[in-house]
């Protein structure tokens, strides 16, 4: 017997892409939300201070900048991914994917750039926001180190929303996911100093994704924070605790579906 022509995977992976981009873009509430979200945070807690600058000379704008991308980057993942998961649970579109020839790798994968480049949407917009209406002005080279660091840094949060997406359903889904990541990120300091915190908040901050995802982007624009090694190794021991916790209510699921 002749085996069934396969498309090249490179080929399976941009169509699926472009199949989850489209998907999201025709759903508002998650295309419009996750890019303006970002700048409206920036416009009540950042534009009054836009032109300030810290006694070290840095700009307060370009901090609160890499802040709200932070945020925004990060939440483009908990609920693409969350929500995203809860919603083909609910649909039986995940178990109408497994008759189907594409890989799962691919789909993931799939779903990991559709997520990435509407990060990369929300911090340009956030970016060019910031420049334009906040006069917040740095050079090229630091708007795109803070691009880069965010959308490399943002695997944990990937991990986050599969947990979410598997454990909840597509009712509650949305609701946890900001039950769990506002906190989170109103605890790290993207809306107001780690300083500024309630002192039992302060002594957890530390220890939190967000807090370090954010030293990322921090220290791209000269804030004195721990080494870009050391964020790194918080994240990646973040990644693999969602990741785990992510495994496990897969297994659960499939045990359901298949035993």
């Amino acid at each position: 017997m002749t085996p069934a022509a396969v498309a090249p995977l490179g080929r399976m992976l941009l169509a699926q892409t472009m199949a989850h981009l489209r998907i999201r873009w025709r759903i508002p509430a998650f295309s419009v939300t996750i890019t303006a979200l970002p700048i409206l945070f920036f416009s009540f807690f950042g534009l009054p201070f836009a032109s300030y600058t810290f006694p070290d000379g840095r700009s307060v704008g370009a901090h609160l900048i890499a802040s709200f991308g932070a945020y925004g980057v990060g939440s483009v993942m908990v609920y693409a991914f969350g929500i995203g998961v809860a919603n083909e649970r609910a649909t039986k579109m995940d178990l109408q994917m497994r008759v189907t020839p594409l890989p799962p790798l691919v789909d993931l994968f799939a779903k990991m750039l559709t997520a990435l480049v509407f990060g990369l949407a929300s911090l340009l917009a956030l970016i060019a926001f910031g420049v334009t209406v906040g006069g917040v002005h740095q050079p090229v080279s630091v708007w795109a180190t803070i691009v880069l660091r965010l959308l490399a840094g943002s695997v944990p949060f990937i991990g986050l929303g599969f947990t979410i997406g598997y454990v909840f359903g597509p009712n509650t889904a949305p609701a946890m996911a900001n039950l769990v990541y506002l906190p989170l990120s109103f605890a790290s300091g993207l809306f107001m100093p780690v300083d500024d915190l309630p002192r039992f908040v302060r002594l957890l901050s530390p220890y939190l994704p967000n807090y370090h995802y954010a030293q990322l982007a921090w220290s791209a624009v000269g804030a004195r924070t721990e080494s870009v090694g050391v964020s790194l190794l918080w994240l990646a021991a973040y990644t693999a605790l969602f990741l785990t916790l992510a495994l496990i209510a897969y297994r659960r699921e499939e045990r359901r579906n298949f035993e």
